[in-house]
């Protein structure tokens, strides 16, 4: 691409009119780079008293040149497409400079979402991510029990969080051999909680339980002997 391509586009917010303007430009420019798009809020909308005067936000998206690689690659279609879209608009909607990047196998589609603003997609020890994921995988099995398994990543958090879960686990479990007593660790995620028991499951010493109410649900290391 030798000029910049620049579309203009509205939507009830200025997060939609973005992700509006975004997907006119991949229509004329397949492969785009979503991170190389510039925007500019032309009218931020007003929602008028009672729907009355209702006017919509207007933003110009511009892509500037060569944002589109000589090789575009092929667009998701499906289910990809639907996890796409979710976290496209919901990338959108928050305003975030952020750009996702899908991978498909025959058991699972994975989203990797990179960019300036990902922690705000994270959230606290992943919350976010575990619901975005969890909504993600609620859209796709729409279509069938056999729907394959949607994994949503952001900056690569969840290899990150992976490995500081199973070393807290592993900690745990050296304190509940060394002590005879039950461990309790600190609250954490569905997705979390089965990394603890996966990490100790084959742990002579210990076993683990889930114990508390959501969203303050957390496993407990027990001893072996105490736990009989």
């Amino acid at each position: 691409m030798s000029d910049d391509v620049s579309v203009e586009a509205t939507g009830e917010t200025v997060g939609e009119a973005k992700w509006a303007a975004v997907r006119e430009l991949e229509a004329v420019l397949p492969g785009l780079d979503r991170s190389d798009v510039r925007f500019q809020v032309l009218s931020e909308g007003e929602r008028g008293l009672l729907g009355v005067g209702y006017s919509p936000a207007r933003v110009m998206a511009t892509a500037v040149a060569g944002s589109v690689p000589a090789d575009p690659p092929t667009p998701a279609s499906g289910d990809a497409a639907l996890v796409q879209e979710l976290l496209d608009r919901t990338i959108a909607a928050l305003d975030l400079s952020a750009h996702t990047q899908l991978e498909e196998g025959d058991e699972r589609i994975t989203a990797s979402v990179t960019g300036r603003d990902v922690g705000v997609l994270i959230g606290r020890h992943g919350q976010t991510l575990d619901a975005l994921q969890q909504l993600a995988n609620a859209i796709v099995r729409r279509g069938g029990e056999d729907a394959r398994r949607v994994v949503v990543d952001a900056a690569g958090y969840r290899d990150r969080r992976e490995a500081t879960v199973t070393s807290i686990a592993r900690q745990g479990a050296e304190r509940a051999s060394a002590s005879g007593r039950p461990v309790a660790l600190e609250p954490m995620s569905a997705v979390e909680r089965r990394v603890v028991h996966e990490a100790l499951k084959d742990d002579p010493e210990v076993e683990t339980a889930s114990e508390g109410v959501e969203p303050h649900r957390y496993v407990v290391v027990v001893p072996r002997h105490a736990a009989g």
